[in-house]
């Protein structure tokens, strides 16, 4: 089994990545691990952000480390929400709060103008080294207005092409089979494949 601390305390990202990666894997966070702090992320790409988070985490570290940045990049918009996806509407915005700042700036825009695309960047690091950079997209559409209950973040506003449902009313067996951490997260499972890599994590010594 291969063991790997996601650098997140997002509850709802981790429970994710623990159904996308299977038993394959044991998946921790940083939820126990309060200590390490925050990485600022000042980078200006997803990918800088996800490496910014991988680096720093997995040089405090013995093991692997994954993190990822993703978001919504609205094409009306010129690629917003983009990087600021999880502070759309502010630095402490709920996810509420966000989608109703993106349905407002859509507002004007009509219904055939909604083009969006979800993104992740999954990179992985060990000991303040990258090993790997993984990507996943799935493109779809923006709603007028809020339809499901599950998943998190822009689901609820989100119709991936092909479907009719957004990403909160699919089940999440469907959602983890086509969306861009899903895409993400199959690329890094294809790496451990490969390299066979298996090793553990631990706690900083004191």
């Amino acid at each position: 089994m291969i063991r790997l601390l996601v650098a997140t305390r997002n509850a709802h990202k981790t429970r994710e990545y623990r159904e996308l990666l299977g038993a394959e894997f044991k998946i921790d966070d940083l939820s126990q691990l309060p200590d390490l702090g925050s990485v600022d992320e000042s980078g200006a790409s997803f990918a800088e952000n996800a490496k910014l988070k991988a680096l720093s985490i997995s040089a405090k570290l013995s093991g692997l480390v994954m993190a990822d940045d993703s978001g919504l990049e609205v094409e009306a918009l010129g690629g917003a929400p983009g990087i600021r996806s999880a502070r759309y509407a502010g630095e402490r915005a709920t996810d509420e709060e966000n989608i109703a700042q993106l349905l407002e700036q859509l507002d004007p825009v009509g219904e055939q103008a909604r083009q969006a695309r979800f993104r992740c960047v999954i990179v992985l690091a060990q000991t303040g080294k990258t090993l790997g950079i993984f990507q996943g997209t799935v493109d779809g559409t923006i709603t007028s207005s809020p339809r499901g209950c599950g998943g998190f973040g822009y689901d609820p506003v989100f119709v991936p092409h092909e479907y009719r449902e957004t990403f909160a009313e699919l089940s999440a067996e469907v959602k983890n089979t086509i969306s861009h951490r899903a895409r993400a997260a199959a690329a890094l499972k294809r790496h451990f494949r490969a390299s066979g890599q298996m090793t553990t994590v631990r706690r900083p010594q004191p």
